[in-house]
């Protein structure tokens, strides 16, 4: 393939990854947008592969046959509820592939490069590896705890800052060594820095909480981005530079919008936030107020407006089909049924709306948490779906709690309030949840996709006697 051909190829190739972002920014488009970026993957895999650079075939086979068998399986066989763990895996794959990029860059440079271009290179790979090592390991800690391995917790280290700090400055150290010593010399720093950047990697991501995982996830894959930039730029590959850059800067701004809807910054979330062990709280005044399925049918069936509010805990018990058929039943039976769905609900940018859609719940009524909030306190009845920590009250109500400050659905503002949860015990944030002890909330325990089916069945039965009834009357006139 020729060079001008090539470039044509990744200009096509760029154009479909900026095509697939955009698609992937609105429910409605998001097929299309994954469609888009199969395309762009698919035509920038086939130019690379017959350029004039690759002539191992053989070896390009061996190492891509396997990868896209083992890709495919994981990706088919994983469930809804390991989507997160999944995509921590992969930004740590992405990291990885920046490290060994790095390596493999200064130990075989380009012939070419010589004076200031082979001082920049060595730049590259350096700061390629430094980025790679802290998003790969940062991510395998990041999966940890979100597969349970590892505490979801902040585990806060004593004197984690002045750590982090002296690390970040044996890094520049290292890399001043680095770039004045020999070429064969220079090995040594590369290899001690990637320990260090290791290092700083699991202790970032260790003293972040569990409620910060959504916003860790959407970090570590922009941290991958940049990785891949990175690596673009030690392999001279244009298409690497440009998909790097998306990725790392759509990242960063996804971040950034989920820092804002939580009143946080960057700082705040990576130096260590909520889950802090130390917290005692308020004393929670009151009494939780168990309910039964059939006292939530009868407040359903009653109700005017409708508000449910999804979390992880849908998402395990893989209740988001029957929540969809509950949808249904009460919007025909004239009832306004809406979902409100908060900026980190679940363990995953856009969790929830990717259930949602599974189950084919319409895109309209599935709302933000800002569209949603001032509707709460004229909504009926308000059902809790396995979330905790984003209708926590102690983020507006206890200026000690380490979720002060962060924007929650205020679901206590509804008439009715039902949770759907197995027991009384914190969420992953480690917070305890005064919303359980309001005198509107009842809390419904035990397995959410068995309660949920069953307020289905009653409400099905329900609405088809009603059917009946209605037959008869009409037959009789």
């Amino acid at each position: 393939m020729s060079h001008n051909l090539l470039t044509v190829a990744y200009i096509a190739a760029s154009i479909l990854f900026i095509l697939s972002l955009g698609g992937l920014s609105n429910p409605e488009t998001a097929r299309r947008g994954n469609l888009y970026g199969i395309a762009g993957m698919v035509v920038a895999l086939g130019a690379t592969a017959f350029s004039r650079e690759v002539s191992g075939y053989g070896v390009l086979l061996a190492s891509m046959v396997p990868a896209i068998w083992i890709g495919g399986l994981i990706a088919t066989r994983a469930a809804m509820t390991s989507m997160p763990q999944l995509v921590g895996l992969l930004n740590g794959f992405g990291g990885l592939a920046a490290v060994l990029v790095g390596y493999a860059s200064y130990l075989n440079p380009d012939a070419s490069l010589v004076g200031i271009d082979f001082t920049i290179h060595k730049v590259e790979a350096f700061i390629g590896v430094f980025i790679g090592s802290v998003t790969f390991i940062g991510s395998l800690i990041a999966c940890g705890k979100l597969q349970g391995w590892v505490s979801s917790k902040a585990v806060l280290l004593p004197g984690r800052h002045l750590l982090n700090i002296g690390l970040l400055g044996a890094v520049i150290g290292l890399g001043y060594y680095y770039m004045t010593v020999g070429e064969t010399a220079g090995l040594l720093p590369l290899g001690i820095m990637t320990a260090i950047a290791a290092i700083l990697g699991s202790t970032l991501v260790l003293a972040i909480g569990g409620a910060d995982m959504p916003v860790v996830i959407s970090i570590l894959n922009s941290y991958s981005g940049w990785g891949a930039a990175a690596a673009g730029f030690m392999l001279n590959n244009d298409l690497l530079i440009v998909t790097g850059a998306l990725v790392g800067s759509s990242g960063l701004i996804l971040s950034y919008i989920m820092c804002q809807a939580m009143n946080r910054s960057f700082a705040n979330v990576l130096l260590g936030g909520f889950g802090n062990t130390a917290y005692v709280g308020k004393a929670v005044e009151g009494e939780a107020t168990p309910t039964a399925v059939d006292e939530t049918v009868e407040l359903l069936e009653t109700a005017d407006s409708v508000v449910i509010v999804p979390g992880y805990g849908m998402a395990v018990a893989q209740a988001q089909h029957a929540v969809a058929d509950i949808t249904k039943t009460l919007r025909d039976r004239g009832a306004q049924v809406r979902f409100g769905i908060h900026p980190v609900a679940g363990r995953l940018p856009g969790h929830m709306n990717v259930l949602l859609a599974e189950a084919n719940v319409p895109y309209d009524i599935v709302l933000e948490m800002d569209e949603i909030n001032d509707d709460l306190s004229s909504t009926d009845v308000v059902l809790v779906i396995g979330a905790n920590d984003t209708v926590n009250p102690s983020a507006l109500e206890d200026p000690d709690s380490p979720m002060a400050g962060m924007p929650v659905l205020e679901v206590w503002q509804a008439r009715h309030v039902v949770v759907l949860k197995r027991s009384l015990s914190a969420g992953y944030a480690g917070v305890a949840n005064p919303l359980f002890y309001k005198p509107n909330v009842s809390m419904l325990f035990g397995d959410a996709r068995s309660n949920v089916s069953a307020i289905l069945s009653q409400l099905t039965q329900t609405a088809e006697t009603n059917a009946a009834q209605t037959a008869v009357l009409t037959g009789a006139k």
